[in-house]
């Protein structure tokens, strides 16, 4: 993406004229791989394992989840949208860029949040115009791009729907890359080491890394830790950090935190086991119900809410903490049953599991994924 690379010079120039330019702050560690041998690996489950999915409660805290179960709201992705807004704000002739010096960002309408709100930060200065595409409808997207007379054009997705566990088409993306020359940002929160050969994610799992330009993620999920990363070139790296405000005032990972996502990031490709037993778990799940999920996660459309809680109310009763999702999260009479599978899950507890979800609703009639509805509207 030669366009924007030199966008991005041209930005770090006008950041270093006005001496705003934060220097980078790189960590080196060693190049002798032998320090990877400290981690002590295993080739299969652990009685420790289980404590990611197992838990005792007290009985009056039984009784309060089973009145009332809510609904369960990055800042990785409102740094990086800050920063792409500050090249529109920067490069711009006048003081506010016009429209179409500001840059053009195609969000899929099922996007996290997170992305949400970064993208309304950088509405707010007037450095960026918004545009939702259907739910990883690449027809709509290539008409949007098509009729955008903007030069500077991100397009942002998650890569696994954390509300539907759906994979955004990256083959189709990356073929729109090339046709439009947009910068291609995928959040890859719910697949880091999770997907791909070594845990890289989705970009691994479908064969695009080099494509992807810019890869968000979390470190709180599959690695267990705290906080996020944003994997990108030396260039951006230095405009994120000097213009990403989330990044800015935000105090630093504390040292043993750091050190606990280098682990688990060695960890992770070395133990392989843990994502073949994920994957296997998401197999039995679809042996056992019939649904055709695409991934650990699992989202069961019910219908009402009321449903929806009589459901997640049913399965708690047989140890199941599974939490029913309303309203304004989803769409009205869209309520369902979100469950996610790992690697510490047995096939036993995948059968109990199914035989406690047949008692509370049919899965011949269950709705697996809904693409219909807007959730994220800008």
């Amino acid at each position: 993406m030669d366009s924007w690379n030199e966008w991005v010079e041209q930005t770090l120039e006008k950041l270093e004229s006005r001496k705003l330019l934060r220097s980078l702050r790189p960590i080196h560690l060693s190049d002798d791989n032998s320090h990877t041998d400290e981690f002590e690996c295993f080739d299969g489950l652990r009685q420790w394992d289980r404590a990611s999915v197992e838990v005792e409660i007290l009985e009056t805290t039984f009784q309060k989840w089973l009145q009332d179960i809510p609904s369960p709201g990055f800042s990785a992705n409102m740094a990086f949208m800050t920063a792409v807004g500050n090249v529109s704000l920067l490069l711009a002739k006048d003081s506010q860029p016009s429209i179409d010096e500001r840059v053009a960002v195609f969000s899929d309408a099922l996007n996290h949040a997170s992305i949400i709100d970064g993208i309304r930060l950088a509405e707010k200065q007037k450095s960026v115009a918004a545009f939702v595409y259907q739910h990883c409808d690449m027809h709509h997207l290539n008409e949007l791009l098509t009729n955008c007379p903007m030069k500077k054009k991100v397009v942002i997705t998650d890569s696994l729907f954390s509300m539907d566990g759906d994979f955004a088409p990256l083959v189709e993306l990356v073929k729109l890359r090339k046709k439009h020359g947009f910068l291609l940002a995928i959040d890859d929160a719910h697949a880091t080491f999770v997907c791909g050969k070594t845990g890289g994610g989705a970009a691994e799992l479908f064969n695009c890394i080099s494509d992807v330009d810019i890869c968000i993620g979390t470190l709180s999920k599959a690695g267990g830790c705290h906080g996020g990363y944003i994997a990108c070139s030396k260039k951006w790296k230095q405009l994120i950090q000097s213009r990403g405000r989330s990044f800015i005032f935000s105090t630093s990972t504390p040292v043993p935190i750091a050190a606990a996502a280098h682990a688990a990031v060695i960890v992770a490709k070395k133990e392989m086991w843990r994502r073949r037993a994920i994957w296997n778990r998401v197999q039995d799940f679809r042996d056992l119900t019939g649904i055709p999920i695409t991934s650990p996660i699992i989202s069961l459309i019910v219908g009402s809410e009321a449903k929806a809680l009589q459901a997640s109310r049913h399965l708690l009763e047989f140890g199941f903490h599974i939490t029913a999702i309303r309203p304004p999260t989803v769409a009205p009479n869209s309520c369902r049953l979100r469950i996610a599978l790992s690697a510490a899950h047995t096939l036993d507890d995948v059968k109990n599991l199914t035989a406690a979800l047949s008692q509370c609703i049919n899965f011949s009639e269950i709705g697996f994924y809904c693409t219909s509805w807007n959730a994220a509207r800008l």
